[in-house]
């Protein structure tokens, strides 16, 4: 059997960034669903996505820039 030791954990999620601000808005009962604006949605059946919140990393946003690995993929919506 090998041992694994965890150092620490991480959250990215629609919520917030971070697990103090994921877990304090989850017990809270907030979504993460929120219209979509960043693209236009008119010939789309679905007008709500749960994406990640991109800032300069106060308020639970996500900074890519102050991670090792923030390279992000979009995704084209299904249509």
């Amino acid at each position: 059997m090998r041992r694994v030791v965890i150092t620490g954990l991480g959250l990215v999620t629609p919520l917030a960034c971070g697990v103090e601000a994921t877990w304090s808005r989850l017990l809270a009962g907030q979504s993460g669903a929120r219209a979509i604006t960043k693209f236009k949605v008119d010939d789309l059946a679905c007008r709500i996505a749960c994406d990640v919140p991109r800032g300069d990393g106060s308020d639970g946003t996500y900074d890519p820039n102050k991670h090792e690995n923030g390279d992000w993929q979009l995704m084209e919506p299904a249509r």
